[in-house]
């Protein structure tokens, strides 16, 4: 099966194409590193030609102001438009849990309307949200950073490692559509002070972290459960203090 990854130097991406390489798919890798331009549309003609279904892992630079909404639309305007083109039967796209309860975060928001463009585009699709993977945990501690100390939420998430998600896009996009949207989370719940204490610790940083409720996520004021995937979510394998193990020994 002839799969394109879209975003396949990133994080997801460069583990998704190993996994697909060694399960026999057939791969081409899209990223704007390797000359593929999502936003203008350069170079995905060729990349996404007789392929069956594509994968999108795209992700915007920025996180704040209009930015990540103007990319997601018109990256995936374009990538919908060439999938027509090319008569793909699956169009996967990664997204992020609790989305549309995030949605006054500009992030979000734009992220919303990626899941809308993909649902309203006619195409099979499946949309994979995942919770919060452990990788970006060192950068959510550093939105918090206030002096010497962290202000952060207490509400409640279940951090992924990045491979568990990539398997399960692997396992997806050989898969026929699913037309809706599935959940991935780890198999943990923390409190986001509690995972930054723990992530702390582990690095042998002294730095204190403060619990503030009102302590915004990525200009977003947290309920509770914001971040927790609904009943029925795939549950990955792989716990905090094993992937902390893992990292430390990189």
């Amino acid at each position: 099966m002839k799969i394109t990854v879209v975003g396949a130097s990133g994080l997801i991406g460069t583990r998704l194409s190993e996994n697909l390489r060694r399960s026999g798919q057939e791969v081409m890798a899209a990223s704007l590193s390797l000359g593929v331009d999502t936003v203008s549309g350069k170079g995905l003609e060729a990349v996404v030609a007789g392929t069956e279904v594509i994968v999108d892992v795209t992700n915007a630079a920025s996180f704040g102001d209009r930015a990540a909404l103007d990319f997601f639309k018109a990256s995936t305007k374009n990538l919908l438009a060439a999938a027509t083109e090319a008569g793909v039967r699956h169009y996967l796209a990664l997204s992020v849990v609790g989305t549309p309860r995030l949605v006054e975060g500009d992030y979000f928001r734009a992220k919303m309307v990626q899941e809308n463009l993909i649902r309203a585009s006619g195409r099979p699709y499946t949309i994979l949200r995942s919770t919060q993977f452990y990788e970006f945990i060192s950068g959510l501690i550093d939105t918090g950073a206030d002096g010497d100390v962290f202000r952060l939420p207490p509400a409640f998430m279940r951090p992924v490692a990045a491979s568990d998600v990539a398997a399960l896009l692997a396992e997806l996009a050989v898969g026929a559509p699913l037309d809706d949207i599935a959940e991935i989370s780890g198999p943990e719940q923390f409190g986001i002070d509690e995972i930054a204490r723990i992530y702390l610790t582990a690095n042998e940083d002294e730095r204190q972290v403060v619990t503030d409720p009102s302590a915004s996520y990525f200009g977003v004021e947290l309920t509770e459960d914001a971040l927790l995937p609904e009943a029925g979510a795939r549950v990955a394998t792989e716990k905090l203090s094993d992937w902390l193990y893992q990292s430390m020994g990189e």
